[in-house]
């Protein structure tokens, strides 16, 4: 049995995360001692290194919660799985199309900056413009 502290090196989460996880199902409700301290188990540390690496990519706590569930059927079709890391990365992919533009944006209006005097700055006046 794991400390929430010990839990939380473990995985690299915060502690509050780990309260929050479990308060919100994503984690089941810990166990406690006497005292009222939460110990977790050692298939808590998978389940939370799981969820983990899930926000890194980028997954929201629904989709998590999906695969989650489909982990719980390790003899279903992946199919369900495949679906939802696809919409995760058509996302990502459209961020990146989208920060790309702005980077090219912004590119182009540092590029006519003349360095002169912030009256006559082409980055304001671009910013008020919009154009």
């Amino acid at each position: 049995m794991l400390a929430i502290g010990i839990l939380s090196k473990r995985t690299g989460v915060n502690i509050e995360t780990i309260r929050y996880y479990e308060r919100i199902g994503l984690l089941p409700i810990a166990q406690r001692s006497e005292n009222g301290r939460r110990f977790y188990r050692d298939e808590d540390t998978r389940r939370l290194k799981f969820v983990r690496h899930s926000r890194e990519l980028g997954f929201d706590l629904a989709a998590i919660r999906s695969l989650l569930a489909l982990q719980e059927t390790p003899d279903a079709s992946c199919a369900q799985v495949t679906s939802i890391a696809q919409a995760q990365l058509t996302t990502v992919e459209e961020r990146l199309r989208r920060l790309s533009a702005l980077r090219d944006e912004l590119a182009r209006i540092t590029a006519e900056c003349a360095g002169g005097r912030v009256a006559e700055c082409r980055i304001i006046e671009t910013l008020e413009t919009g154009a």
